[in-house]
């Protein structure tokens, strides 16, 4: 990988990340298209991916304050009782992490599997679409169960923000609350898979050079800053069948082109 394909599939993944779409499949898409070697490792996806969390933590910096500074008066409060969902929620894709990392990887370098996990997106944003009388906030067992959406789409192709935002909606959960409980649930797992990256020195050793990935990351955190307050406000306005009908198309068109 060269530095302009680092800075278009940077790009890629900032204006993707805030969109149920899946940025991931969309950077094997990118790839393909690039003519760029799919890697054997996941460094320069983690480092994408930290770019746009830490877009995220700008945009949704004022929520986070209030979080922490409710957490640190050392009382069960609103703010304490939304952390505790939030750690609740990351509970399975810590198991996939675990004990599911190398089979992850392995996903990541076949093309059919992120078309036909783009159709699964597609139907899971259109049933989702319908559903009626959601609950203002989130409790515990919805927190988990949107959760175990976030495990089932650390395969590429598999929205990440369409599975929770979908799982939550099915459950109950009104979209602007799950909108900014997905966007706010993925902070920690995404920094700290990027923390082990550096204290293990993958980044060192990575087969991508060190000059695409500051530039990837560069090209990330600028596109998605600029584009995280635009695409939020989409997501939670929006249908989301006109997702799941882009989500759709780009994905029968991959598993054909993959046939």
């Amino acid at each position: 990988m060269n530095w302009w394909q680092a800075v278009i599939l940077g790009i890629v993944q900032g204006l993707t990340e805030f969109l149920p779409v899946s940025s991931s499949g969309h950077l094997a898409i990118g790839k393909e298209i690039l003519g760029v070697e799919a890697s054997g490792d996941l460094v320069f996806e983690v480092l994408v991916h930290t770019a746009t969390v830490l877009a995220t933590i700008i945009v949704f910096r004022k929520q986070i304050v209030r979080l922490l500074s409710g957490l640190f008066k050392f009382k069960y409060n609103e703010e304490t009782e939304y952390i505790v969902k939030i750690c609740i929620s990351m509970i399975p894709v810590l198991i996939v992490g675990v004990f599911f990392k190398d089979y992850v990887e392995d996903l990541f370098s076949s093309l059919i599997v992120v078309g036909v996990a783009l159709l699964v997106t597609a139907a899971l944003l259109f049933f989702s679409d319908g559903v009626k009388k959601p609950s203002e906030g989130i409790s515990y067992k919805q927190a988990f169960i949107v959760g175990l959406g976030q495990a089932f789409a650390v395969v590429p192709g598999l929205s990440r923000s369409g599975t929770t935002i979908s799982t939550g909606l099915l459950c109950g959960v009104r979209r602007e609350s799950v909108a900014q409980f997905s966007f706010l649930m993925v902070i920690v797992p995404i920094l700290g898979e990027a923390f082990l990256d550096v204290v293990g020195g993958d980044i060192a050793s990575s087969s991508t050079g060190l000059v695409p990935l500051a530039l990837g990351f560069l090209a990330a955190f600028v596109s998605g800053l600029f584009a995280c307050r635009v695409m939020i406000a989409l997501v939670k306005k929006a249908r989301l069948k006109w997702f799941a009908l882009y989500c759709a198309i780009v994905g029968l068109a991959v598993v054909i082109y993959c046939l």
